[in-house]
């Protein structure tokens, strides 16, 4: 509601913003944060017509499954979607600089306020996806869009203004729309155990609580366009609820999905593409995970595509719980001369893979070599673009038949750049250094990260039939001697065991074991580095992951305690870890800086990096690794949760440090992204400046045939949502 006499803006959970200055916080996003455009011009052009074509649909599929995420973001994040849809529609983004203007804004609120819309759509709703943090139009109050925006978008500004411009919060239960507003981590536990009781995945679904007659009661949406019964759907007593499964979640949008598949099956360029494809359909038309599930399959064994795509509810790093996935769609040309590296790094896997510091037993009994493919992004459709991908994320596919990897070439190019006058919390004679030698390491230690880390170890399991993939009388915990007495049962897996905290302690294996075979020759030879040259990458690569570790501290809420980024958590574990090794290993001071504020530096000893660096990597990644493989959900969690923890005490006063790092923070990078277009028989490629007013038109132009339908379609299901926040 709005108190339009005391000029506070209320949301759902009485929270209030009063603004009438711009001001920096990590709840806007600044006029000079970095928008590039992602350039994929010479890939696309080299494909062929029939190549085209089938990137065309696929992406065509992404994009509209991508609106998805607005309604699993937050309640609000669809109508200001569709606001700004209907503001930009009836004026591009200069033409309304006039009227802007006349109302009373300057030159740099009006950027305020794109960069603000820029923002909605890189991120897919009001949070950031990197983060999970709310960002609002960094505007004076008497001046938000009520002002100047065309009278046709009033009403929706009605609907969610409010919701749009309170601020101090961040996704969580009752926040985020995974869930509806009374759910609490009670709940999605109780919920978990329903699932797993009926062998459903939580990927696709969202969980919704009502009282009836003093009996609580839940409903399950599973994603698809369908909304007819099947198997396992209605109503079920447990435990004294009741659980009703019900299909056709975002029905409108995954019949998009599917016709755009359909579309792009006579294009496919072999027999597991279109089984692929077929696969993916039914899955999204009836809801059926396990149908993803086969698709993925036939995924993986398409390899070397030169057109490669995924889509689907891919990661859980979003949900509270940990469980559900959020929706993301890609479509990318492989780079060839970047590919054949990746490839090297393949074949040499099973030579690398004993290097790792646990026993074999706890290695997988075969090491399945999967595609690795360096790609430049045509289409990435959901809240944001991660630098590398090792997928599918289902545990007994990834255990015995396989994954891929990717890196994403044109994201890296223009993700990580650096200015020197920028570069924080590093001593002055390392910055040069880190500038020249930051995009190499990072080349390295995402191919290691993706391949070697997500790749590697084993799950310890007794199926529904009692069978052990292991042999329980002999293998033993190397941390105790003793025998291992815990493993995963049934249809438990990785994420529904650790919860909350599995994608963070999986990112924290991954990057450990990026750290610790970055310090082999072979590797770093295979990347093209040898001599003086590999040196410096090894350096750079493990002064990167110290500072992303004090750079995380941005994505902690000392106020619940709670981390609301996974791989910067993970980052922050390992300073943790390395600064516990002492010796003199890593350095972390707290300083003035030039401009009279507060500030620090880190540091690292590069002639101890191969020994107390490597070595304390060496042990913690062997815990991470046991705790994972026996299910020790106990340990695992006491593990990482306190070298989470972010405190006052010891030697670094790290809730202060937090403080230093939110004044000297740096806003992360936006992407535009082309749109095609089929003209006459062939395919049309349209790319947009990299700025805040290209990536607003982008999206103006995405949806050329049928946007006011698909705006309508999200109004609708958002207010079907509504009776549940309120």
């Amino acid at each position: 509601e709005v108190d339009s006499d005391a000029g506070a803006h209320f949301d759902r959970k009485g929270s209030s913003c009063l603004k009438t200055e711009m001001v920096d916080s990590q709840y806007y996003l600044p006029n000079d944060i970095g928008i590039s455009a992602l350039d994929c011009r010479v890939a696309f052009r080299l494909l062929s017509p029939k190549e085209q074509m089938y990137a065309h649909y696929l992406s065509r599929a992404s994009w509209y499954g991508g609106l998805i995420v607005l309604i699993q973001t937050s309640p609000e994040s669809a109508n200001i979607y569709v606001l700004l849809q209907k503001i930009f529609r009836l004026q591009a983004p200069q033409q309304l600089e006039a009227a802007a203007t006349a109302a009373g804004l300057s030159a740099e609120e009006y950027q305020a306020f794109l960069v603000y819309a820029a923002g909605l759509y890189a991120n897919m709703g009001n949070y950031k996806s990197f983060g999970d943090t709310k960002f609002i139009p960094n505007l004076p109050k008497v001046k938000y869009p009520t002002y100047y925006v065309p009278c046709v978008a009033l009403g929706t500004w009605r609907h969610c203004g409010a919701a749009a411009i309170s601020y101090n919060l961040t996704l969580g239960l009752g926040i985020s729309a995974y869930f509806s507003g009374n759910c609490c981590l009670e709940d999605a536990e109780f919920a978990q155990k329903f699932l797993d009781s009926k062998n459903l995945s939580a990927y696709n679904t969202r969980l919704f609580k009502t009282e009836i007659d003093g009996k609580r009661c839940y409903e399950v949406r599973l994603a698809s366009a369908e909304k007819g019964d099947e198997v396992c759907c209605g109503k079920h007593e447990f435990e004294d609820s009741v659980f009703s499964v019900k299909r056709g979640d975002y029905a409108f949008l995954m019949e998009k999905v599917c016709q755009n598949l359909e579309k792009a099956k006579d294009y496919a360029a072999n027999e597991n593409q279109k089984r692929m494809l077929e696969e993916y359909i039914r899955s999204f038309t009836c809801g059926s995970v396990e149908a993803h599930k086969e698709g993925s399959r036939y995924w993986i064994k398409d390899k070397g595509p030169i057109v490669e795509s995924y889509i689907g509810f891919i990661e859980s790093y979003r949900d509270p719980f940990g469980s559900r996935g959020e929706f993301e769609g890609f479509v990318a040309v492989v780079n060839k001369a970047m590919s054949a590296r990746f490839a090297q790094l393949v074949s040499s896997a099973e030579v690398l893979l004993p290097e790792l510091p646990w026993p074999p037993a706890f290695e997988k009994d075969i090491f399945l070599k999967p595609d690795f493919t360096s790609l430049d992004v045509l289409t990435f459709a959901g809240s944001g673009i991660p630098a590398g991908i090792n997928i599918p994320n289902y545990d007994d596919i990834r255990q015995t038949e396989g994954f891929k990897n990717v890196s994403l070439g044109n994201v890296l190019a223009v993700a990580y750049a650096t200015q020197k006058d920028k570069l924080t919390f590093l001593e002055e004679n390392d910055k040069d250094l880190y500038i020249k030698w930051k995009g190499p390491s990072f080349e390295v230690q995402v191919g290691l990260h993706e391949l070697l880390g997500h790749g590697s170890g084993k799950l310890f399991v007794q199926d529904d039939k009692g069978k052990y993939n292991f042999d329980q009388t002999a293998v033993r915990n190397p941390e105790t001697g003793e025998l291992i007495s815990s493993w995963y049962k049934g249809s438990e897996t990785w994420d529904s065991k650790f919860s909350t905290i599995a994608s963070s302690y999986e990112e924290c294996r991954a990057e450990c074991v990026g750290l610790y075979l970055c310090l082999n020759k072979q590797v770093l030879s295979i990347f093209g580095h040898e001599g003086e040259d590999a040196e410096e990458v090894v350096y750079v690569n493990w002064l990167n992951m110290v500072r992303a570790g004090l750079l995380g501290l941005e994505f902690y809420t000392p106020e619940s305690k709670s981390w609301r980024q996974a791989h910067m958590q993970a980052r922050f574990v390992i300073l943790r870890v390395l600064l516990e090794a002492g010796e003199g290993l890593v350095g972390l001071r707290e300083c003035t800086g030039a401009d009279g504020r507060p500030d620090a530096v880190i540091t690292l000893d590069r002639s101890k990096i191969y020994t107390v660096g490597k070595s304390t990597i060496q042990r913690f990644l062997c815990k991470l690794q046991v705790h994972k493989s026996t299910a020790d959900v106990e340990g695992g969690r006491a593990l990482y949760e306190g070298y989470s923890a972010v405190t006052a005490d010891g030697t670094h006063n790290f809730l202060r440090l937090r403080e230093t790092v939110l004044l000297r923070k740096e806003a992360r990078k936006m992407f535009v992204q082309a749109n095609t277009y089929i003209k006459g028989d062939a395919v049309e490629l349209v790319e947009y400046e990299g700025s805040a007013a290209g990536l607003i038109q982008s999206f103006v132009e995405r949806f050329p045939d049928d946007a006011e339908e698909v705006e309508a379609q999200l109004r609708e299901m958002t207010c079907m949502d509504s009776s549940c926040w309120c």
